[in-house]
This record gives C-alpha cells, sequence and structure tokens, in this order.
C-alpha cells in the first residue's frame, strides 16, 4: 500500500524551448502563452488532488508551472537541487549543428556509463544526482506529506527519476518527457512505481485547439 503519491511533472513551455536555445540552471526563463495554458490545463485536471506540498526548483518557469496550486494557499518550497543541469558554456545559446553533434555524442557517452563526465563549463548527471540526494531524504523524511507535487525540468527530472526507481544513470534517457508531462509515483517506504509515463492527457485540449 503507498504511504506516499509523488506528481513530478516538467514545467511548461517556454519561448526558449520553441527556439531551439538552451536554458539549463544559468537561464532563468518564464513560460510563454503556450506553457501558461498547459499549466492551467494540469491545474484544470488535478486541482481536486489533496496535495500536502508542492516543491519546485528555484527557477521561474517551474514555479508558474505549478501556480494554481500555490494560489489555493498549498504549501510550498524551492530547492535549488532540482534544478535543472547547468549546461555550461552553451546555456543562452542557441544550438548549432556542431554543437549538437557535441551534445549527442555526449550522451551517447553518457549512455555508455560515462555520467561522471560533464559537459563544457557545466555539470556531469553524477553531480546532479549528489545535489538532488540532500532533497531526497528530506522529501522522504516527512511521512505526513502522503501527497507531493514536484515541478521541475527535463535533464534533471530524468536523473532523479533513476534515482528514485534505481536505475543506473546511464538509462536516463528511457524515461521520456515533453514540457508539463506527468510521471505519478508511489513510494511504499522502500521501494518506488510509477503509475505514470510521461503522462500528457491532460494536455489534449490543447492538441485539439492547435
Amino acid at each position: 500500500m503507498s504511504i506516499k503519491k509523488i506528481y513530478l511533472i516538467r514545467h511548461g513551455e517556454t519561448d526558449y524551448n520553441m527556439q531551439g536555445i538552451v536554458q539549463g540552471s544559468g537561464v532563468d526563463s518564464s513560460l510563454n502563452d503556450t506553457g501558461w495554458k498547459q499549466a492551467a490545463l494540469f491545474f484544470e485536471k488535478y486541482k481536486e488532488v489533496p496535495f500536502d506540498k508542492v516543491y519546485t526548483s528555484v527557477l521561474q518557469r517551474s514555479v508558474q508551472s505549478v501556480q494554481g496550486f500555490l494560489e489555493k494557499g498549498i504549501p510550498h518550497e524551492q530547492h535549488a537541487g532540482l534544478n535543472e543541469i547547468c549546461w555550461g558554456t552553451r546555456e543562452g545559446t542557441l544550438i548549432t549543428p556542431e554543437e549538437d553533434a557535441y551534445y549527442h555524442d555526449l550522451l551517447r557517452r553518457w549512455s555508455e556509463g560515462g555520467t561522471a563526465e560533464c559537459i563544457e563549463g557545466g555539470e556531469s548527471p553524477e553531480l546532479v544526482a549528489a545535489r538532488q540526494q540532500p532533497f531526497i531524504d528530506l522529501m522522504l523524511s516527512r511521512p505526513e506529506e502522503e501527497t507531493v507535487l514536484i515541478c521541475m525540468h527535463g535533464r534533471a527530472m530524468r536523473i532523479l527519476l533513476c534515482q528514485l526507481l534505481h536505475y543506473p544513470l546511464r538509462c536516463m534517457d528511457q524515461f521520456l518527457h515533453q514540457n508539463l508531462c506527468l510521471y505519478e509515483l508511489d513510494y511504499t517506504g522502500s521501494l518506488f512505481a510509477a503509475k505514470k509515463y510521461c503522462d500528457v492527457e491532460h494536455l489534449q485540449a490543447l492538441a485539439t485547439k492547435g
């Protein structure tokens, strides 16, 4: 029987997402119109869930994505450990074909087990996992928070899912994501189980409207 339910979402769309500009932890972008609509649709679908706490990164796009829940007065904490991976020298820049080749080669090396390797000027998956661990420990030390909502970022979310579900970090790309997708997890006191995987059913109305 579950003793904790976790609703884990990625933030809504930003203009940088649409433009192919690298964000990471060093770019504090805000949601665009589509991102706000995604946030509103998620809120409409899950507003009756009795969340005990909302956790976000310290970046505004994650806070904006759960604004409806915060306006209900649900307790909220921001943790830098939930920030996106630092993409180093590439943050705030448009991906060029040369950079894209470097990025995909780095992803290949990570998938082969080289998860201690940092992107140029930035972080490695192992460094991100290390800064996430205090948050995980804190969250699990609060049994009174039976249902929690966490909003964070794509690459960091993949790393967190590896940690919670006991996957090697090299497997992180198995966890797909898109803007305002949902992973729903149950925690039994010893193990996490995924009940929803990259779920975007709540966004169907937006897709229908184009």
